[in-house]
Order: structure tokens, then C-alpha cells, then sequence
């Protein structure tokens, strides 16, 4: 022990993460005493939730904790610099904070997602497992709360019904940020690179899944190019929201119990922390009463995959075949595609990304509910939102990933294929409509279908345009604009 002035002061001490101990060990909170696993950190509160809500497998995402360990490190320096706590206590929190950050504590974070909706019960989870490992690293008795009390010092200025909803958005932007804005862009950056590659390769469009006037492959990709790059602007715009938070508003979003400036001091302190441009929201009954931007953010990956689902599912029908399909496309073969049929091969990352995209969809109409479910100064649905956000942005980065790696950058064109369906095609005669009218052209190609006729047989039986005409004019490469992706 040292001295301050006339105050004893525990020294902080360097002591390894874990708890050697076996059976149980009494924790207490206002209800009274639970008995806890001796080997966690964790507390009463904790250990309540694990009794009353232990509901199916969904546990409550690392990530938010991780998150949850900047709020109580920024709470935790900001309150010192008010001088409301010891210097000492600052120290031992930061460094457990600091320690649930890195993931060093994962194990002590049990609780499932179906909890209170509020997510009180994880952020006591937060608050006892801080509170124990700083008082561990003083010198004090594991469930003593002493000398750093859960409520009294770790969660200081703040309420979960404020400390929550911030530690989401801080979850959210980084995995926003560090997954799937970087996947999004390279599988962006892939289709205009094929895109570029293609460009001048002719084929024969599709609409309402019949015959179309021609393209080239090159300007139907960067269709898909713009695709994501525009949900990558959404998601960005929608990112703004998540980078207001809600601390300092406490329990209903007046701030009581907070210092003066909190709010404003704990948000900066984040965004030093995190590195990312965090600021206090400017109205915390907004922030605490509904869970908007969470919902707008989720929309904005809804976006993204429909996006992706559209270009995998016409990447797997144009590599239909490889003899009764589309057969356009050549997908690079990864494994072998069925027990059965020997040598058959599977658009299996295609399938895999569409399935993703029907995820989110689905985990976007649970979002979208949830948020509509706020009662006055509380929306009391954040597990399940925060749940879902997570889950939706990490398997759509990931599947990304697999789908950019795995598919799209090693697939071919069927030049042979594409060609002869570009000679085959009857939609050419949409050229010889304004040199011999619409009608004229149609019956033109009725006759060449009926007849099983080229479309240029047909033209000249027609008696309506000869041959020197119809050679200027039903020139594929001459039907696409001027060639550039962008035509």
C-alpha cells in the first residue's frame, strides 16, 4: 500500500488474467447474494441473466463488448478528469477496459442475446467483470466490490440505457469500417476490372428472360460494377448516423448523474480512442427513445445485398450448362459438385452469396420491426437489432470475400457460345425498324422463327430491305453505342 495525503491508496499490480480457484464464490447487488463460478470474473447480475434467460444459442456478439470496453474506458477517464473518481480506480479500469478491448476477457462475456431489451444485463456483465479484474489488479477480494465497485465507479455517469445504444453504434462502425466497406470496395473494383477487360465482346442481351438487342459483356458488367458501388455510398451515408452517441443522457436522456459535459467529453474521448470520428448526439431523447439509425444503417446493407444477389444469380444462370445451359460464362470449378453424378460442377459461390443475401434480408425485417417498437424514452429491442446488424454485415463481408476470391476474379467468357448466340439472335431486327418500320420488322423475325430461317434469310424473303441494306444495318458491334462501358 502507498500513501496519498491521509488516504491509503492500493498500488496496481501486475497480475495475470484468471482466476485460479474451483467451486463457486458468493457474488451480491441489491437483490441480495448469487453464487457465481469461481473462476469468472463475472457477477451477480450476470449470473441472474444466465439463470432467467438462457434461451437457445445466440449469445450476445463479442463485438459489443469489445465496444462496450471504449465506453467504460473513456467513461472511466473522463470521470477522473472531473475529479469524481480517484486516480487509482481511473487506472485499474482503464486497464481492464483496455483488456476487454483486445478480447483478453471474452470468456467472463456469457450472456445471450435474449435478455433485457434495454442490454442492462451486458452492460452489468461489462461493469462486474471490470470491476472485479480492476479490483484484482488493486489487491481486493473478487465479489467484494471493493475498492472498485460495478455501479458506484465503473459505470459512473452513465445508464445502460445510454452506455448501450453507443456501445452498438461503436460495434457497428467497426465492423462497417474494418470488414465490409473493404470487401465491398475490392469486389466493386473486380467487376469494373472485368468490366474493362470485356468491354468490346458483343453479346446478345435479356429481358423479361427472352432474346434482347445486343451489348457488350463489358457494359452489362459494369452494371454490376455501379450495383455496388452505389450500396457503398448508401452504406456510407448511413454510417454518419452511427457515429452520433448516446452517452451522457443516462436513464432518460436528461443526463442526471452525469458531470457537466459528459456527454461531449466521453464522445471525444471515443473517437480518440476508436480513431474514428465519434460526437455526442444532439438529441438524446432521439438517441435513447429510438434505435433510427441503427435501422437506416441495416436498410443500407439490405441494399447491398440485394445487390449481390442479383449479380450472383446472373452469374449462375449465363454459366448454366455446360451443354443444355446459357453457358456464357466459364465459373472457376472449386470442388466437385454432387455425390452422385460423377464430374459435375456447381455455381456453389454464387448459391452461397445468394443465401447470405436472403439472411439479410430476413435479419432486415426483424430490424426494421425492432425499431419500430420504441415506448417513449426506451426502445427496448437492442440485443436483437445489434444482433442482427453484426451477424448481417459480417457474413455478407465474409461471403463477399469468398465470392470475389472464389468466383467472380477467375471467371471466363465462352467466346464460341456468346458469339453464336449473338448470330442466332432475331432481336437484331430491331435495327431494320426505323429503316422499314416496326411492323415490317416484326414480321420479319415471326417469319424467321416459324420458318426456322436466319434472321437475314428471312429479311430478304421479305422483299422489304436487300441485302447491301440489311449488311449497314444489322452490324452487332454498331447496336451497343460507342463501345464504352458506359454507352
Amino acid at each position: 500500500m502507498s500513501r496519498g495525503g491521509d488516504q491509503s491508496v492500493p498500488e496496481m499490480r501486475e497480475v495475470p488474467i484468471g482466476i485460479q480457484a474451483d467451486g463457486q464464490r458468493e457474488e451480491f447487488d441489491s437483490m441480495g447474494t448469487v453464487e457465481v463460478p469461481a473462476d469468472r470474473y463475472w457477477g451477480a447480475q450476470t449470473q441472474r441473466s444466465l439463470i432467467h434467460f438462457s434461451i437457445g444459442g445466440d449469445r450476445m456478439p463479442k463485438e459489443v463488448y469489445h465496444a462496450y470496453g471504449y465506453v467504460k474506458k473513456a467513461a472511466a477517464l473522463v470521470n477522473a478528469a472531473a475529479d469524481r473518481l480517484p486516480d487509482w480506480k481511473k487506472r485499474a479500469i482503464v486497464r481492464a477496459a483496455e483488456e476487454v478491448i483486445e478480447g483478453e476477457l471474452d470468456e467472463h462475456f456469457p450472456l445471450f442475446v435474449w435478455q433485457t431489451g434495454s442490454g442492462t444485463q451486458s452492460n452489468m456483465n461489462v461493469n462486474e467483470v471490470i470491476s472485479n479484474r480492476a479490483s484484482q489488479l488493486l489487491g481486493g477480494t473478487l465479489g467484494s466490490q471493493k475498492p472498485v465497485g460495478p455501479n458506484d465507479d465503473v459505470n459512473m455517469g452513465q445508464s445502460s440505457n445510454d452506455s448501450f445504444p453507443s456501445a452498438m453504434h461503436i460495434a457497428a462502425v467497426q465492423e462497417i469500417d474494418d470488414h465490409l466497406l473493404p470487401q465491398a470496395r475490392d469486389l466493386a473494383a473486380v467487376l469494373e476490372a472485368k468490366a474493362g477487360e470485356w468491354n468490346t465482346v458483343v453479346k446478345i442481351g435479356r429481358t423479361h428472360l427472352e432474346d434482347a438487342v445486343p451489348l457488350t459483356v463489358g457494359q452489362e458488367w459494369s452494371g454490376y460494377g455501379a450495383q455496388v458501388r452505389a450500396c457503398i455510398d448508401e452504406v456510407e451515408h448511413s454510417r454518419k448516423g452511427l457515429l452520433e452517441l448516446a452517452l451522457g443522457g443516462t436513464a432518460v436522456g436528461t443526463g442526471l448523474n452525469a458531470p457537466k459535459n459528459f456527454s461531449r467529453d466521453v464522445a471525444a474521448r471515443i473517437a480518440e480512442l476508436t480513431g474514428k470520428p465519434f460526437v455526442t448526439a444532439e438529441n438524446k431523447f432521439m438517441a435513447q427513445g429510438s434505435l433510427d439509425p441503427m435501422v437506416r444503417a441495416h436498410g443500407a446493407l439490405r441494399g447491398l445485398a440485394v445487390a449481390v444477389m442479383k449479380i450472383a444469380n446472373d452469374m449462375r444462370w449465363l454459366a448454366s450448362g455446360p451443354r443444355t445451359g446459357f453457358a456464357e460464362l466459364l465459373l472457376p470449378q472449386n470442388e466437385p459438385g454432387s455425390s452422385i453424378m460423377p464430374g459435375k460442377v456447381n455455381p456453389t459461390q454464387c448459391e452461397a452469396i445468394v443465401m447470405i443475401a436472403i439472411q439479410v434480408l430476413g435479419n432486415d425485417s426483424a430490424v426494421a420491426f425492432a425499431g419500430s417498437q420504441g415506448n417513449f424514452e426506451l426502445n427496448a429491442m437492442r440485443p436483437l437489432i445489434i444482433n442482427n446488424f453484426l451477424h448481417s454485415a459480417r457474413v455478407l463481408a465474409d461471403g463477399m470475400e469468398k465470392f470475389r476470391t472464389f468466383s467472380v476474379d477467375g471467371t471466363e467468357l465462352n467466346r464460341a457460345k456468346i458469339a453464336q448466340y449473338v448470330n442466332e439472335s432475331l432481336m437484331l431486327v430491331t435495327a431494320l425498324s426505323p429503316v422499314i418500320g416496326y411492323q415490317n420488322a416484326a414480321h420479319i423475325a415471326e417469319s424467321a422463327l416459324a420458318n426456322n430461317q436466319t434472321l437475314k434469310e428471312a429479311a430478304l424473303a421479305s422483299g422489304h430491305v436487300d441485302e447491301k441494306t440489311f449488311d449497314a444495318v444489322v452490324d452487332p458491334l454498331s447496336m451497343v453505342g460507342d463501345g464504352v462501358s458506359g454507352a
